[in-house]
This record gives C-alpha cells, structure tokens and sequence, in this order.
C-alpha cells in the first residue's frame, strides 16, 4: 500500500488524467472506488476513463440508475454511482455477481454506501476541490494499482 497525491489544476487535467488512466489500464480486472463530495469530481473522472476506453454517445452519471454498464475493446466496465442507495441491501437487486467475472474494470461512486456488497478495491481514491482543480489522493492502493497511477500521471504530464 503507497499513497499518492496529483493536483489536477482545472478540467482539462482532469480530463487528461483520466484518459490516461484508460491509456494505461492494466491487463487484470480492477476495481476502482471513487469517494469525495458531491461537485468534486468523481463523474467528470469516470466520464473521462470512459472516454478514453472509447465510449461515444452520452456517458450519463448513474445516479438514478445506479449501475451503467459498457462495453469497450478493452472489456467490460460498470460506472455505478451509489448516491442515492438506501442500503447495501439493495444492491442484491443490481444483480452485481453476474458481472464478476466479465468485467475488467468497475469505476464505483460513493462506495461506502454498499459497503460490504461490492467487490474489494485494488484502488481508493478521494477527490478534493483546490482552487480552480481537484486534489486526487489515494490513500489505498495495490501495488499494480499504484503503478497504474504513476504510469497515468507520466501519460498525461501531469507531476
């Protein structure tokens, strides 16, 4: 486990880290969980690591939804946002366990909400407002995890 730190001064690094992040994906399954407020910037990250597997066409939050699945060449990803979950319990309803085995990479919004019901995280990262960007620690990840973060940032020339 590392901790990792990235300031992201505006949007567009935001945007670029994220399609690094795709640009770099690693060959196994991972599981991502992304936490911080609401407006910090966890669906404008999701939305750019969508884009960057080569989602076209509208990538809507799944805040109603709570899961939106896609597939891209690279596999499977799931983007669930949990804002609006009652409790994990209702995840049963999601029917999550038939994605277990397909998916390459889960992209979780508020995971602490299903808590207990989703897959562990290779990678936990929080997003912070600073100033006109975002503040994106990790305070958990694998060592594959951490490796992909470190290659992403070099990808996008951010430091």
């Amino acid at each position: 486990m590392s901790r990792f730190s990235l300031l992201l001064p505006d949007p567009e690094a935001t945007e670029a880290f994220g399609r690094a992040l795709a640009k770099t994906l690693p060959e196994q399954p991972i599981v991502v969980h992304l936490r911080g407020d609401l407006g910090a910037g966890k669906s404008s990250l999701a939305r750019a690591v969508l884009r960057g597997l080569g989602v076209s066409g509208a990538v809507r939050s799944p805040t109603y939804t709570l899961v939106e699945p896609y597939e891209t060449a690279f596999g499977a990803v799931l983007h669930l946002d949990l804002y609006r979950l009652g409790s994990a319990v209702e995840l049963e309803f999601l029917a999550l366990d038939e994605y277990l085995e397909r998916t390459r990479l889960w992209l979780i919004e508020w995971p602490e909400r299903g808590a207990g019901a989703l897959p562990d995280a290779d990678l936990d990262i929080e997003l912070t407002l600073q100033g006109t960007g975002r503040r994106l620690r990790s305070a958990y990840a694998t060592p594959q995890a951490t490796q992909w973060l470190e290659r992403a940032r070099d990808v996008a020339g951010l430091q």
